[in-house]
């Protein structure tokens, strides 16, 4: 992955102090990428939780040294260790985050502590959604769909981003290019 020790010790504190307050929380993003095994380059932590638990979780996170900001976003709030930066997001992709989505993960191991990722089908899912007409880059999702492939329910995929012009694009690509069947 290449993050530096600095982010990976903020990932550590977060996930140590919301486990010690009882909130609820999915490691996702790139760093439940690199706990998944496959190839992520991204240098951000980013964790999911509810909204009913937003207030709490920064409290427990500002009682510990984080500095809190709450951008003109209302999908996310943020926390900084020093400058390294730690997404809190309780509505990614416009969908709120739910008892489903804290359900729909598997325990792996990051950094010696045990915490909830999002599974490898919600990271192809999530990263298929964010695809729009002002952001399409698949160079952001082929390594992510090469690295984890076996991992992924790619009927699952394909089902929950049906919808979706960009994510049909991106999964006829990664026929084309015989990444899935």
């Amino acid at each position: 992955m290449g993050a530096d020790d600095g982010l990976v010790n903020t990932l550590k504190r977060v996930a140590a102090t919301l486990k010690q307050a009882d909130v609820p929380f999915v490691l996702g993003g790139s760093f439940a990428v690199y706990a998944h095994g496959g190839h992520s380059g991204d240098h951000d932590v980013d964790f999911l939780l509810r909204e009913a638990d937003v207030e709490r979780a920064l409290e427990a996170l500002v009682a510990t040294g984080f500095r809190a900001e709450r951008p003109p976003e209302d999908w996310l709030v943020k926390v900084y260790d020093e400058d390294r930066m730690v997404d809190l997001i309780h509505h990614p992709l416009d969908t709120p985050v739910t008892d489903e989505t804290l359900a729909d993960t598997v325990p792996r191991v990051v950094e010696a502590i045990v915490m909830p990722c999002l599974t490898a089908t919600q990271l192809m899912i999530h990263k298929l959604l964010s695809f729009t007409e002002h952001y399409c880059d698949f160079t952001r999702g082929l390594p992510l769909a090469r690295s984890l492939r076996e991992q992924i329910d790619w009927d699952r995929v394909r089902k929950d981003t049906a919808q979706s012009p960009y994510a049909e694009a991106f999964l006829l690509l990664l026929e084309r290019l015989e990444v899935v069947a």
